[in-house]
């Protein structure tokens, strides 16, 4: 099954979406859903999609903005646009963006599917159906993980840190590393990475700072993804959180 992710700020539009189309019998699956272009690239990692929809309007990071960070992180992402009619010719204007088709709102469904078994084909015929193509990689050693683990501790306030852009630092192929960053930590990087930021966020309430101020400490700089975070690690708000 090819795994599909749905990016848009309103809910309404992301339940439609998964609701009209027949995923299954498309041979697709949705994996994961953002309301925000930063939260979208906070999950990638884990998410791990084939197939993006992301709207084009959404606040702290547009789909223009999000398209250009996944595809420079995963050059094989099919990338299908949402927009309103009002943004329809910005969207055609962004010709120099590896979209594979632009779709305006409200969606109808067999436009949706039309393009989607398009895409389907392409991937099938994509020489391996796995991105992460085993290569020959150095080993990677508990100590360089530790180092890794170190890294990710100094550096949680940067917003644009993530799985590809570390493996890229430190020489080593992102699937490679998500394997081994696994095995040895017992979590995800990107669990691991989001509990170093909530862990400051922690710290930050108790000085009393404001929520949109601890969110762009920590390196979320979506106070209303942050705030979805902080409650699923800590089981309350942050204005409930003492």
């Amino acid at each position: 099954m090819k795994r599909v992710m749905i990016v848009d700020d309103e809910m309404p539009v992301r339940k439609l979406l998964q609701a009209t189309i027949d995923w299954e019998s498309l041979g697709l699956e949705v994996v994961g859903e953002a309301a925000s272009g930063i939260e979208a690239i906070n999950i990638i990692d884990d998410v791990n999609p084939d197939i993006v929809f992301v709207d084009i309007c959404m606040p702290f990071m547009n789909g223009i903005e999000f398209t250009k960070m996944a595809t420079a992180r995963y050059p094989d992402l099919f990338v299908i646009v949402l927009t309103g009619f009002d943004d329809f010719e910005y969207a055609r204007q962004c010709v120099s963006l590896p979209v594979v088709e632009y779709m305006l709102k409200p969606i109808v469904r067999s436009e949706v599917e039309k393009v989607l078994k398009r895409v389907v084909d392409e991937l099938n015929k994509r020489t391996s159906d796995d991105k992460c193509v085993e290569q020959e990689e150095p080993a990677l050693h508990s100590f360089e993980i530790l180092y890794i683990v170190n890294y990710l501790k100094n550096n949680y306030k940067d917003s644009t840190i993530n799985l590809a852009s570390v493996a890229q630092q430190f020489g080593f192929n992102s699937c490679y590393l998500s394997r081994k960053f696994k095995k040895e930590m017992g979590v995800s990087f990107v669990e691991y990475l989001m509990k170093c930021r909530m862990e400051q966020a922690i710290e930050l309430k108790k000085n009393n700072l404001k929520m949109f101020e601890t969110a762009n400490e920590v390196g979320i700089p979506d106070p209303n993804y942050f705030g979805r975070c902080f409650k699923k690690y800590t089981g309350i708000s942050y204005s409930e959180y003492i």
